[in-house]
């Protein structure tokens, strides 16, 4: 996953795969907290707190009273995939309302189009405000353009806030899905989207879930017009409904209400308003807004605000922002060192410190400046090991970085002998940088452009070719290599589709796959996918068949046809979707969802589900402390289960956080240590309404259900995250140690908790 330098990409769990998954619900709020608020004022908004509303969570009050049998055999279908009207479909019409709910999110995790009428009928005519909820939840899943027309209804004719408000989200999410062939369609919903939402800001009493959801309804939506919209809800007395309006602001890049922004950014009293006004201001490239961010990048008493105006200004662009980076670094770059000195093995100054040299490697490039250059070189003496470090040098000054002696040292080192002092993550940041020279231009360095490529294309095969490179470091020093565009780049990948490392073979596929189709390509990719087809880990299958899908030939065909054989329900798909899109069959999208061969068996559903209504917790313990995650096996209780079952076996104990991204996620799980590795299986999603608020505990992705072992925690509430990842816990305790953890930080043990029905019954891992 070189994501770790990406600052607020989505947690990812494998390299791979196309990045983000679509899907997203927030916490279901509470009948009494939209009606019973006094009136507002004009354009203004009553709650203050900056919290989602208080949950009546559908899934949790649901599990309390739906009977095990019933539980276990929804849960089963879920697992496995499958819809069937005569079974689950069966469960709508149950006495139960607890049932029909719990029926109506198995039809959206699902994910069958098949469910789309019997769930539109429960969303018409069910007496039961929670399933009729569930219901639109379960549409805005499925993405089907044929639940819309429900929707839309239920959101202008429904009573309920809370139908209301999950009508408008699972619009959002449809809209977000339609093909480019559907852009009339994708223009009607998202000015249905638009103006609901702005009607509803200007309602005496307006429904604060309604307007969360609407808020990244237009971020999924993208109708024109809905930036506009969006920047009404700034003067929002709530907020947590600020911090969302200028989130959706950053992430449209939209240019609208800047005065106001850099208004929010002065003087908003919640940090994270201030933060993601910076984040907007930043998106839009506001140049009127660098002094501000420049303050606030360096003075601000917010770590989140500090590192979202480091950002911006790297977005802008501007020399004048490096003195002031330069000097917050060089104070940073003190505090690390007496942090050192005292004992620590890892101060949580490293995080801010890596958010400055990224922004100094935008704002000076080709530039040669002495004070930021002296800094960079400093923070990589004190033992630093970091792309950013090494990527920021490479475009400061790129004419010194392809013969800086500490590369051509490593170089040499790898070349003569395997040097056990050398780690990969070392070699990868150096790859990185080199990789940066590719962008040089003449005009930059004036004619030593064709010598200083030159020799950071020999450094990087030197240490691609070299039997003494840590194979965990090939992946980024191929990706550096090919921003090149050498003409030996094909020969150069086929050569690693031979390579050991799962992880290699699926990178050189994925570059393969960026090639012209060609006959020694589709060979070498049939002759390497049976060997990938036998891997624990799917990535170099997924990758390969990615690959074969662009050559052509009866060849790749017939090497494709193999992949159907196999167990892997997500190489299984892939290879379908292939053979379909070749023979030209109807969408992919519009097929029946097969049926998952899952690893799980009756006893693993049934120790799952005991813990229904039960505390469980997890301690983690880490080099900077420890905190508590209160787990959720009411609304994701298989992902508990499976994070329960690798606790108990101390598969984490001695892993690092391998991502950590200010004013995001920590993220770790993975025994690699790159962000690609896992457990060597995949288990299902279990998308639920819970939100990610400031602690949420969530499984990372690669697609849907393919998480593993791999989970975040976040910094900070991530409303564009909802619905794409499985929340199944949030940290109670100790999230001051979230935010002290840095990049390489060890999870040492994680203790798990269980009360009552559910210890007794949980069996042995």
């Amino acid at each position: 996953m070189p994501n770790t330098q990406h600052a607020e990409g989505a947690p990812r769990a494998s390299a791979t795969l196309a990045l983000v998954a679509s899907c997203a619900l927030l916490l279901a709020a509470s009948h009494a907290t939209a009606q019973t608020r006094p009136a507002p004022q004009p354009d203004r908004f009553v709650q203050r707190n900056t919290s989602r509303p208080p949950a009546k969570r559908v899934g949790a009050s649901a599990r309390a009273t739906v009977p095990e049998e019933t539980l276990l055999r929804i849960v089963e279908a879920e697992d496995e995939r499958r819809w069937d009207e005569s079974d689950l479909g069966k469960l709508f019409a149950d006495a139960n309302p607890a049932v029909r709910r719990r029926a109506a999110l198995a039809a959206g995790r699902i994910g069958d189009e098949g469910a789309v009428a019997p769930l539109r009928g429960v969303l018409g005519g069910d007496l039961d405000e929670g399933a009729r909820a569930m219901a639109a939840f379960a549409l805005g899943e499925i993405e089907a353009e044929s639940g819309a027309g429900a929707l839309e209804e239920a959101l202008g004719r429904s009573k309920s806030p809370e139908v209301r408000a999950r009508a408008i989200e699972a619009l959002g999410k449809i809209a977000a899905a339609l093909p480019e062939a559907k852009q009339d369609s994708k223009k009607r919903l998202g000015d249905v989207i638009t103006s609901a939402l702005s009607a509803e800001g200007r309602a005496p009493r307006p429904n604060r879930l309604l307007l969360l959801l609407g808020l990244t309804a237009v971020l999924r939506s993208k109708p024109e017009g809905g930036a506009r919209a969006v920047a009404f809800f700034l003067n929002s007395a709530d907020a947590r409904v600020r911090e969302d309006a200028a989130n959706t602001l950053a992430r449209l890049r939209a240019k609208e209400a800047l005065e106001r922004l850099r208004a929010m950014l002065a003087s908003d009293t919640d940090a994270v308003a201030r933060a993601n006004a910076a984040r907007a201001l930043g998106a839009a490239e506001d140049a009127a807004a660098l002094d501000t961010l420049a303050l606030h990048a360096t003075t601000d008493a917010d770590l989140r605000v500090r590192v979202s105006a480091v950002r911006a200004l790297a977005q802008l662009k501007n020399a004048r922002a490096a003195a002031p980076l330069v000097k917050r670094g060089e104070e940073l770059f003190a505090a690390y060192k007496s942090a050192k000195a005292g004992g620590a093995a890892n101060p949580a100054e490293v995080n801010e410190l890596l958010e400055i040299a990224t922004a100094l490697g935008r704002v000076v490039p080709n530039s040669n400046d002495e004070r930021a250059t002296a800094l960079l070189r400093q923070v990589r003496d004190a033992g630093v090991v970091a792309p950013e470090v090494e990527t920021a040098l490479a475009r400061v000054a790129p004419a010194q970085y392809a013969r800086d002696p500490r590369v051509s040292e490593l170089v040499s080192r790898l070349a003569s002998f395997k040097d056990p002092n050398v780690t990969w993550q070392k070699v990868s940041a150096v790859g990185q940088g080199l990789g940066e020279t590719a962008g040089v231009t003449s005009a930059m360095v004036g004619n030593s452009v064709v010598s200083l490529q030159a020799d950071a294309q020999i450094a990087l095969r030197a240490l691609v070719q070299s039997p003494n490179t840590p194979a965990l470091a090939v992946p980024d020093l191929l990706r550096a290599l090919q921003g090149f565009k050498p003409l030996d780049m094909a020969p150069l990948a086929r050569a690693q589709l031979k390579a050991d490392d799962v992880i290699v073979r699926a990178t050189a596929a994925d570059i393969l796959s960026e090639l012209p189709p060609d006959a020694d390509n589709s060979r070498a990719l049939a002759d390497a996918l049976p060997r990938a087809l036998e891997d624990e880990m799917n990535d170099a299958a997924l990758s390969i068949l990615g690959a074969l899908s662009k050559q052509k030939g009866a060849e790749a065909t017939a090497a494709i046809q193999k992949a159907l054989e196999v167990t892997d329900y997500l190489v299984r798909r892939r290879a379908a979707d292939i053979l379909r899109e070749r023979a030209g069959g109807a969408d992919a999208a519009s097929r029946r969802v097969e049926t998952v061969n899952t690893r799980n068996h009756r006893e693993d559903y049934a120790r799952a589900v005991a813990r229904t209504g039960k505390q469980v917790r997890a301690v983690v313990t880490t080099d900077k402390g420890a905190f508590t995650i209160e787990l959720l096996p009411e609304d994701a209780p298989l992902t508990v289960d499976n994070f329960v079952g690798l606790a108990r076996r101390h598969y984490f104990d001695g892993i690092a956080f391998h991502r950590v991204v200010p004013n995001f996620v920590i993220q770790g799980g993975d025994p690699r240590g790159d962000g690609n590795g896992g457990p060597g299986y995949q288990i299902r999603c279990e998308i639920n309404t819970a939100p990610y608020d400031r602690g949420a505990v969530g499984m990372a992705l690669s697609g849907k259900d393919t998480g593993g072992s791999q989970w975040f925690v976040t910094h900070s509430p991530q409303p564009h995250l909802d619905g794409g990842y499985t929340v199944f816990g949030r940290v109670v305790q100790g999230l001051d140690v979230i935010d002290r953890l840095a990049r390489g930080d060890l999870i040492r043990f994680v203790t798990i908790t269980e009360t009552g029905r559910a210890a007794a019954a949980r069996g042995q891992r």
